[in-house]
């Protein structure tokens, strides 16, 4: 079973930027949304994988079978690759659901959910040796009582209402943009839930509330604990 770690974080807060840490040699990327990582030097350590270029580390997959086929293409082929990384995850559902704008009624919302589940579950049948990162945008909404709660950004109530996204992940970190003493900007990782979001990780794991957005970080941090 692999590792796997669910990243929620509004647009611009280091999300993706946060790859920028990991080994490219050893590292896969699934780009959904097909644009480029906002980071120097990206291209010449993130090459696209054909069948001209077995050895390229990055793929455009945005559907869930074809995000489970490079999955398990890296998973079966690939003992170098220890991270891969699903970057903007929840344009999976949005380009399904616009693909199935035309049809009516509910089943399209409950196949959507079917298929984030999918996806979310494969990382039980992946090597252990492996970590899966799912880097997904936030919304605000609120709870049965009326109180604000950041989760995982889905199409709809409908989505919510068959799946609670972050309940298929043990660690789910929050990105978030703090100012230090100076006044300069700090992007950064929530590790633990602060009553307005659904962040959670294992006790112990991290030993601070706050952490850099570094994914190498994260990583050790597991890995680590898990000893």
């Amino acid at each position: 079973m692999a590792n796997s770690v669910l990243v929620i974080a509004d647009s611009g807060t280091g999300k993706s930027t946060s790859i920028r840490t990991l080994d490219p040699k050893e590292t896969f990327i699934i780009n959904i949304a097909n644009k480029p990582l906002p980071f120097r030097g990206w291209k010449g350590k993130y090459t696209q994988i054909t069948k001209d270029h077995p050895k390229g580390n990055l793929t455009s997959a945005a559907t869930a079978p074809g995000i489970i086929k490079a999955m398990k293409h890296v998973n079966d082929k690939m003992g170098h690759i220890k991270t891969i990384v699903v970057d903007d995850w929840q344009y999976m559902s949005s380009f399904e659901y616009f693909d199935r704008a035309h049809e009516k009624g509910y089943e399209k919302f409950t196949q959507i959910a079917a298929n984030l589940a999918m996806v979310a579950k494969l990382p039980k049948d992946l090597r252990e040796d492996l970590n899966i990162i799912f880097l997904t945008h936030s919304e605000d909404s609120t709870d049965l009582n009326g109180n604000r709660k950041v989760k995982a950004k889905t199409i709809g109530k409908m989505i919510d209402n068959t799946l609670t996204l972050e309940g298929l992940f043990s660690i789910v970190l929050f990105g978030k943009v703090n100012k230090n003493d100076d006044g300069e900007l700090e992007y950064g990782f929530e590790t633990q839930n602060n009553g307005e979001n659904t962040c959670k990780s294992p006790m112990g794991m991290f030993e601070d509330k706050f952490i850099p957005n570094d994914l190498q970080f994260v990583i050790s941090c597991i890995e680590e604990y898990n000893k």
